[in-house]
């Protein structure tokens, strides 16, 4: 069997550092050059001929580290690596994953057409935004879940009277997921929108009056949508809300927004790193969670085992 490499991209080191250490091996050594006028390559600084390369990058912000991710998987395929694994913890454009209006991008779509066309043989992240996006990949894909994190982290939080709350209708799925293996109840936060990252009206389908709420999606960008959800499941009776959210996007007034809001807590995956500007904050480490599936992966183990939240 191919001996294993794993090397991150610059802006996920600090998660790829924890993965390595956890999977029992160093990160390889790489180098990014950069031009005066911004463009920039990456380097491996030692050898993957016939090797299995794990490539470790979250893509946010999110062109210049989506961009080199590809230019890491195509050194590779150039340097004669044996197969070549991206690990994607956060997956950016997988909110365009569909014309949902004329004349515009299905970005999650080309992002896959790149990611095979460089080279990647085997693609692994976290939470999409849109499972379906799995579709996208003619090459295998394997799609890690938080609640493996964050179930356990909401039991030992002992509740009395806990409902899960889906803050839009698109959660509705996993929101009822959670509420299966909490075993309880779960309400819907409908929501219309004017336009992007602006609700214009929310409304709360289910009884949450005297329950401890816990909220569940798959990300939180401006966090507008969160707080307002939150003060209305507060002004509806509920004893407390609490968000669990996989990847921190907290762009713009993200992080005044969640501290000014009703939340208790907001509770984060470090797939995308955070400020220590937000009390209301905490982020959990998924790194011992991928460095099991990357271990499973190579050894051409199941990584169903992985998924038992979801799947029992």
């Amino acid at each position: 069997m191919p001996s294993v490499k794993l090397f991150a991209g610059e802006k996920s080191t600090y998660l790829a550092e924890e993965i390595a250490e956890y999977y029992g091996r160093r990160l390889g050594k790489m180098t990014t050059k950069r031009f005066s006028d911004g463009e920039f390559q990456p380097e491996m600084k030692e050898s993957v001929r016939g090797k299995t390369v794990f490539l470790i990058q979250s893509t946010f912000t999110p062109t210049d580290n989506f961009f080199e991710l590809l230019l890491m998987i195509d050194a590779c395929k150039r340097a004669s690596a044996d197969y070549i694994v991206a690990v994607i913890p956060y997956f950016g454009f997988a909110r365009q994953d569909r014309k949902d209006k004329p004349r515009v991008a299905i970005g999650a779509k080309l992002i896959a057409n790149m990611l095979t066309t460089a080279g990647a043989n085997r693609i692994m992240t976290m939470d999409l935004h849109a499972a379906q996006i799995q579709g996208f990949f003619d090459i295998p894909f394997d799609h890690l879940d938080s609640s493996y994190i964050f179930v356990p982290y909401i039991k030992r939080l002992k509740l009395k009277d806990l409902i899960i709350a889906a803050p839009d209708v698109g959660s509705t799925h996993r929101a009822r997921v959670y509420a299966m293996h909490l075993g309880t109840d779960f309400v819907i936060c409908d929501k219309y929108r004017k336009k992007a990252n602006e609700v214009a009206e929310m409304t709360v389908i289910g009884d949450v009056k005297g329950k401890h709420v816990v909220m569940i999606d798959d990300l939180i960008d401006t966090g507008n949508t969160l707080a307002k959800a939150a003060k209305m499941l507060k002004e509806n009776g509920a004893k407390s809300v609490r968000a669990f959210c996989t990847h921190p996007v907290l762009s713009g007034d993200a992080y005044k927004n969640i501290e000014n809001s009703v939340l208790e807590e907001l509770v984060v995956c470090n797939t995308i790193p955070t400020k220590d500007s937000c009390s209301k904050i905490r982020s959990i480490s998924v790194a011992q969670l991928f460095a099991k599936a990357i271990r499973n992966a190579h050894e051409h183990e199941s990584i169903s085992s992985l998924f038992i939240q979801t799947t029992k």
